[in-house]
């Protein structure tokens, strides 16, 4: 399935719009990573064990909403986005959305 953040696709032109489409994850690092990441925090520079939540954590949003893309008979995903909201300080909740569309190429291109 394709995905892109442009609200179209060069070569391609939309012939059904199937609506919003969401995926999200709720995660919560584990204490050990947190009191391993608070240490790394002193001496500075970046924080691995954050830094594969995310993308692990985005990833897993992503599959979300192309699995709902799908369902709903699309062939991809535009004008994609990414939300991040914390949840009582202790959650994160991440959130990839965009419009479900089944597009065909065009001829000649």
């Amino acid at each position: 399935m394709l995905v892109v953040t442009m609200n179209d696709v060069p070569g391609y032109e939309i012939v059904e719009v199937f609506g919003e489409v969401a995926g999200l994850t709720v995660r919560s690092r584990s204490l050990g990573a947190n009191i391993s990441a608070g240490f790394r925090q002193l001496g500075g520079g970046e924080i691995q064990e954050y830094t594969e939540l995310l993308y692990n954590s985005r990833e897993e949003a992503v599959q979300r909403m192309i699995k709902k893309a799908a369902e709903r008979g699309g062939n991809a995903v535009v004008a994609m986005r990414f939300d991040c909201n914390e949840i009582a300080k202790t959650l994160t909740e991440f959130a990839a959305y965009g419009t479900a569309v089944r597009i065909e190429k065009v001829a000649g291109k």
